[in-house]
């Protein structure tokens, strides 16, 4: 059966999902219906996630059951596909696919095919266009306001989050190349292994720490994760990692605690906690209010993982990152500090690209967010791209003022591919 309705209509469990006043049957064996229908942040609780019971940010359509998770959510019978985005007064600038900008109906068949099955398990495309939203769709388990698991996309919103401190003065772009262990007061150096003074934030952020901890020894921290809260967390992998040389830091590793060190630094630096000051001075300042960012070990919000966040909230890190760090005019991330974090700083290799294929090439690594050549035609775009494992993205290429944004579930996702092969055609003029 082809889920797609080629026209602006959504199916029942999309209008409980996006529509504020909400007739509901309330017999009891539409009860359950009613609550996944009405699921978001609150309720979004991915299978391998561990803490269901953390405090929840915030809410839109609060219900009584802790124990509703993300798959419990109904799936669309119908794709929801909009080619003139509705205004849904959240601060995002919309309009009209085909009249601001590319070619509707390449991009309609593309969602025809994605809602069919042909290219993997997608739950929303989106397209922003010289800053204004141009296509919205929704399929399978996405919804314009349910939030949906970031993975290591969360790693982006780290950045964001330490570029933020920067702006506001807690943080110097000269500090990125000191000692992370500089910033850390409460730990004991006489118990660190050999080299650890040489992590700086830079190396955190490009994944070249140097760090060495085995499964063993991370399976150890889980076992007994009291003994790891706060700045413990840091002194243990600094106590136990393997010692850190030129060499150990002279090569890219992906995660193995990296990501952890930048969210210590932002905790120690800011005012009151790094979780308070995501959501007042970086989240917020967007109007981003329905999300979910579980803590770590540590206790702080989990540098790589755990976050969750509407496909329109990725369009809105987008946006900021095209603009240079800027937010409806207001400068919340330094620019110098968005350009080095989207650059190539490294270059990874084309052995394994996620979400590549035959057009995507030169794969490297910024401050968190990753980068690679899309070839359309005879030329080649640079992009810089969020990524998260299952298919989340937000892809900027910059040359075309052009960000698509991708939630899924699946393993092998083909996202740069899909949009060097369809997607850029139909913005190049």
């Amino acid at each position: 059966m082809t889920r797609f309705s080629p026209s602006v209509i959504l199916i029942s469990t999309f209008l409980a999902a996006s529509c504020g006043n909400l007739v509901k049957d309330e017999s009891p064996e539409s009860k359950e219906a009613n609550l996944a229908q009405e699921a978001t942040a609150d309720q979004v609780d991915p299978p391998s996630w561990d803490d269901p019971k953390v405090d929840h940010i915030s809410t839109e359509w609060p219900i009584n059951d802790d124990d509703l998770s993300f798959w419990d959510v109904p799936e669309l019978e119908v794709a929801f596909v909009d080619a003139q985005p509705a205004d849904r007064n959240d601060a995002i600038v919309v309009g009209e696919l085909g009249v601001d900008g590319g070619k509707k109906d390449m991009i309609v068949q593309l969602a025809e095919e994605i809602a069919e099955g042909q290219h993997g398990d997608y739950d929303s495309l989106l397209i922003v266009h010289k800053g204004k939203l141009l296509f919205e769709s929704y399929y399978r388990w996405g919804r314009v306001n349910l939030t949906h698991p970031q993975a290591s996309a969360t790693k982006t919103y780290t950045s964001l989050a330490l570029g933020r401190a920067i702006q506001l003065g807690y943080l110097t772009m000269a500090d990125l190349n000191k000692p992370v262990v500089s910033f850390l007061k409460d730990l004991d150096p006489t118990k660190f292994v050999e080299g650890a003074e040489l992590i700086t934030l830079h190396q955190a952020l490009t994944m070249r720490s140097g760090i060495r901890i085995s499964d063993e020894q991370g399976d150890e921290f889980e076992k007994d994760p009291s003994q790891v809260k706060g700045q413990r967390l840091v002194q243990a992998i600094l106590g136990q990692s393997a010692p850190i040389t030129s060499e150990s830091q002279s090569s890219f590793s992906y995660g193995n605690y990296s990501s952890p060190l930048v969210m210590q630094v932002i905790e120690a630096v800011v005012p009151g906690a790094a979780e308070d000051f995501i959501k007042n001075e970086v989240f917020g300042k967007m109007g981003i209010t329905t999300y979910r960012w579980l803590p770590g070990l540590d206790g702080l919000p989990a540098a790589g993982w755990k976050s969750s966040i509407t496909s329109r909230s990725m369009a809105k890190v987008g946006t900021l990152a095209m603009n240079n760090g800027k937010w409806n005019g207001e400068q919340l991330v330094p620019e110098a500090y968005t350009t080095k974090a989207t650059s190539r700083i490294l270059y990874n290799g084309d052995d394994d690209i996620f979400g590549g294929g035959k057009d995507v090439s030169n794969q490297g690594y910024g401050y968190f967010w990753w980068n690679a050549d899309l070839k359309s035609g005879d030329k080649s775009y640079y992009s810089a791209s969020a990524q998260g494992g299952g298919g989340q993205f937000i892809v900027l290429i910059e040359e075309l003022d052009l960000i698509v944004v991708t939630t899924a579930h699946m393993r092998e996702p083909t996202t740069l591919q899909l949009v060097a092969e369809r997607i850029l055609p139909a913005f190049i003029e």
